[in-house]
């Protein structure tokens, strides 16, 4: 996971953390960090990342039915002119049930993979929440939790 901050260039010597502009580029790895500490205390099978997860996973499902959870992303695909068009029509929809729906955040390309600089894909957090809870609900994130408990041993 460390190579996740190689994704960027190092900071400027003359950088003003006190008076930055952009700061809200550190959200997004905040928030994968965050993300992956959860998942090694709590199995992703018994995780709940919305009150809305239920609803989510269905529409998901039903605008989506080719989507497999286990299967590693085609960013491509997802990033096409008829990707973008799917996906902008399912996020809308949570545009006033789901705070910050379209902020950007970091997505593993693979539930089988850590975060790395080459497994990450930067997604609008409605992609990330279609895609984790879908990911969680099949059982495919159990597997850090199982790592991170047995690495304390």
């Amino acid at each position: 996971m460390d190579d996740i901050f190689q994704m960027s260039a190092p900071v400027p010597a003359n950088f003003d953390a006190e008076n930055a502009d952009n700061l809200e580029d550190v959200r997004p790895v905040q928030h994968l960090e965050t993300y992956w500490a959860i998942l090694q205390k709590v199995k992703g099978s018994m995780l709940r990342l919305t009150k809305m997860d239920n609803d989510i996973l269905e529409h998901l499902k039903t605008d989506f039915p080719e989507f497999d959870p286990a299967a590693t992303i085609n960013e491509d695909e997802m990033k096409s002119k008829a990707g973008k068009e799917r996906w902008r029509k399912f996020m809308t929809a949570y545009e006033k049930k789901v705070d910050d729906y379209n902020f950007g955040t970091m997505l593993r390309t693979s539930p089988a993979v850590e975060y790395d600089q080459d497994t990450t894909i930067f997604v609008p957090r409605m992609q990330f929440y279609a895609v984790e809870i879908a990911r969680n609900r099949a059982g495919l994130n159990d597997w850090i939790y199982e790592k991170a408990q047995a690495e304390k041993k």
